[in-house]
């Protein structure tokens, strides 16, 4: 069987984030079916081990890694159950996808590749360790739990990145950082009722996009009830949200305050002072303030006796914090304003913190808790996942750019990614690993519209094959 026989297979079956016990027993089987070791773990992540062939005992091991889960949509007309049915494959020209559905080349491709290396018995190879990880799209949680004692190797090719051509070589770590600071019911019979709104802005993915210049709605939000707190004319707040993920630059948030009367000129001063950074980059912001019409006393207001919430959304740092010295136009660390939301007892904030330097992300989280301690408010720490630090002497990223200029005869783009990867939970996890990650064209992943270049794909294998050999 091809590659492309392996994917049609995988494709057969049904494979989302956290349904992945069919795909995790079907690699088991094929483990079984070619007489080879394999690891099965309690979340289903696979290991499954070729020897070395005749002749390469001597070569040092090898990981081919990716991972089994896929983000499964479809379509609002497509009849289908992404939990039950496989998918249905098209090819048009070049490219191959699946009706009405999301296709999951990201990253059975890498799957179907690993499971043709193993089976092949035309060409020699050192000793393949490939390793199938779950529910990478949702978090890395299988990379986080899975047992590597078994694998010898210390060198590891990812495959799950969607340009051919480029060559990833370190990612970024991160972690949540979850603020709540608290806040008082109060009175609140005298004043004026506004609704602020911010909205228009870009938005984006918070590690590809935190160096564009944009502007964080939360952020703005911040700098508003700062202003309107240092001109004695904020008095209390009945809500405030925005954000719909902590990994998203916000691109909208709201509040309802209690306020002395705000003159319409004044808000706009205001607005103009925050803007202006801006001007170039968020070309359709809005920022409004409307007076509500009804009486203070039918809302509930609440506030911080001790210290104003603008103070500490305006003391928390946000956007890029340091750039790469090593990697010329990469964001070594940064910071979001993912998601705030209100409820009685106070002001919830999440924020996304970033770094390719497990170092800095830490001094990075150190400062948010010392800002939080000295406002009052409380903080936590989850979901945190370890950095792929770029490394001066890598020994695979040579001999891959060495085939890739060979056989291309061009030159590969070394790239680092201001995100996570799975390469950064095994660098945690195997002493001094050697990782590339790379991968053929594919197009709009994670949607309906996601497509493989067959052609890409079989240029890629045979760079693999090259490599190994």
């Amino acid at each position: 069987m091809t590659y492309i026989d392996y994917f049609k297979e995988i494709c057969s079956m049904p494979h989302g984030s956290g349904n992945t016990k069919i795909i995790s027993d079907w690699l088991v089987k094929f483990a079984v079916d070619h007489g080879l070791e394999y690891h099965q773990d309690a979340a289903n992540n696979v290991i499954i081990i070729r020897e070395a062939s005749k002749g390469c005992e001597d070569k040092p091991p090898v990981i081919i890694q990716g991972h089994m889960d896929m983000v499964a949509v479809h379509d609002a007309d497509r009849d289908i159950d992404m939990e039950k049915e496989g998918l249905d494959l098209q090819v048009d020209g070049d490219f191959l996808y699946a009706r009405g559905t999301s296709l999951g080349g990201d990253d059975g491709i890498a799957v179907a590749y690993g499971l043709a290396l193993l089976a092949d018995t035309e060409h020699s190879f050192p000793r393949l360790e490939l390793v199938v990880t779950v529910d990478e799209e949702v978090g890395m949680l299988g990379a986080a739990v899975i047992d590597v004692s078994p694998c010898k190797a210390t060198t590891m090719l990812n495959i799950d990145s969607e340009e051919e051509g480029i060559f990833l070589v370190s990612c970024a770590g991160g972690a949540r950082v979850d603020i709540k600071f608290p806040m008082q019911e109060m009175q609140g019979d005298i004043g004026a009722v506004y609704k602020i709104t911010v909205d228009g802005l870009l938005g984006g993915h918070s590690g590809t996009e935190i160096d564009k210049g944009r502007a964080n709605a939360i952020v703005l939000m911040g700098q508003i009830l700062k202003k309107l707190s240092d001109a004695k004319l904020l008095m209390a707040i009945n809500n405030i949200k925005g954000g719909t993920a902590d990994n998203a630059i916000c691109n909208a948030c709201e509040a309802i305050v209690l306020c002395k009367p705000v003159e319409p000129e004044l808000f706009e001063i205001i607005k103009y002072e925050i803007l202006e950074n801006y001007l170039s980059v968020e070309t359709g912001a809005r920022l409004v303030m409307d007076r509500i019409a009804g009486k203070p006393e039918s809302y509930r207001w609440y506030h911080n006796p001790d210290t104003a919430l603008s103070h500490l959304l305006t003391s928390l740092p946000n956007g890029v914090i340091g750039m790469s010295k090593d990697i010329e136009g990469l964001v070594e660390t940064s910071l979001n304003h993912g998601i705030i939301s209100m409820d009685e007892t106070g002001v919830s904030l999440s924020i996304s913190v970033r770094s390719n330097d497990d170092d800095k992300k830490d001094e990075l989280i150190k400062t948010l808790l010392d800002i939080c301690a000295t406002h009052n408010a409380d903080a936590s720490l989850r979901g945190e996942y370890p950095g792929w630090k770029y490394r001066q002497d890598s020994p695979i990223r040579d001999k891959m750019v060495s085939v890739y200029r060979e056989m291309y005869g061009a030159e590969p783009e070394i790239q680092a990614l201001h995100a996570g990867l799975e390469c950064g939970v095994f660098a945690a996890k195997i002493p001094n690993l050697d990782c590339v990650s790379f991968g053929p064209n594919m197009y709009d992943i994670h949607t309906t519209k996601e497509r493989l270049s067959l052609s890409s794909a079989e240029r890629v294998w045979n760079y693999l094959l090259k490599v190994l050999q």
